[in-house]
């Protein structure tokens, strides 16, 4: 099964669209979602079974029995985060301050603060004639790049055969990304026609080259700056680095997205354009 991780350097370029796209012009049984912080692939997938749901257990939090507390306050002074907090005579963890380092532990004379497993999120996975890997990390949450490996486990573990899987991964280049891109047969990064785009995408080119996958470039919206998606055309021939195609901005691609519909489904302009850039990436997936 071939292995195909869709990135962008920074959020909203269309890389969800282009993965819920791909999955149904491949019309692949194998898809995940890897944008653990923000996940919304199934929003356009919409897996027809319901999910088995597991919990993901990431650090530690602090906690404090009330009842063998002293209220000395030695915990909420060798606390460098303020996540300890005093009300009503009482002391408390503040959950979303603790980063679980155990300090409070530590100097706490009573013994009052313990550590605990902290439910970091919920790991989501659907079985049927596709299989659908995805999870949602809780708000202030760290250990992303654990739950993004959790997800693609989860996936090849239980994907039928199949020819291809695909994976809408996070934006950026942080730790959820480098998570995503480990053991890709190949990456395609969606870019944005600007400066910034072009700046995000060195960065990409940087993680993907460190780690030695394979990448490949599209521009969406290049009709938006065409002096920018040259400028991005040029550094991919510099860098040798294959440029798939160009996928014009098409109002009728933003209802689509609205109604909850993959390009796949509508006839226009972009879908046609990124027809042509699955062709292009499907080839490069294939070659040794």
């Amino acid at each position: 099964m071939k292995r195909l991780l869709i990135l962008s350097g920074k959020g909203g370029t269309g890389k969800t669209t282009t993965a819920a796209a791909f999955a149904a012009f491949s019309n692949t049984r194998a898809a995940a979602d890897c944008d653990v912080d923000a996940p919304n692939l199934h929003l356009i997938l919409q897996p027809d079974t319901p999910p088995q749901s597991t919990t993901f257990w990431g650090g530690e939090k602090a906690q404090i029995d009330p009842a063998l507390c002293t209220r000395c306050g030695a915990c909420a002074q060798a606390c460098r985060f303020h996540a300890i907090t005093q009300e009503a005579n009482a002391f408390q963890v503040v959950d979303y301050a603790c980063e679980g380092c155990g300090v409070c532990a530590l100097t706490c004379p009573a013994g009052a603060v313990t550590l605990t497993a902290d439910e970091a999120g919920q790991q989501r996975l659907y079985s049927g004639d596709r299989v659908f890997s995805t999870a949602e990390l809780r708000m202030g949450r760290g250990n992303s790049g654990k739950l993004v490996t959790a997800v693609k486990l989860a996936l090849f573990q239980h994907a039928p055969e199949t020819d291809v899987a695909i994976i809408d991964g996070s934006p950026g280049i942080g730790c959820p990304v480098i998570s995503s891109v480990s053991g890709m047969d190949l990456v395609l990064v969606v870019a944005e026609p600007s400066v910034s785009g072009l700046h995000d995408l060195e960065r990409l080119v940087t993680t993907a080259s460190t780690l030695q996958t394979q990448l490949a470039v599209c521009v969406n919206k290049w009709d938006t700056s065409p002096e920018n998606t040259a400028a991005i055309e040029a550094f991919c021939h510099a860098r040798e680095i294959p440029f798939t195609g160009r996928i014009p901005y098409d109002p009728a691609a933003g209802e689509a997205i609205n109604q909850g519909r993959s390009l796949a489904e509508v006839d226009c302009p972009a879908s046609c354009a990124l027809r042509q850039v699955y062709a292009s990436t499907m080839r490069l997936l294939a070659s040794p």
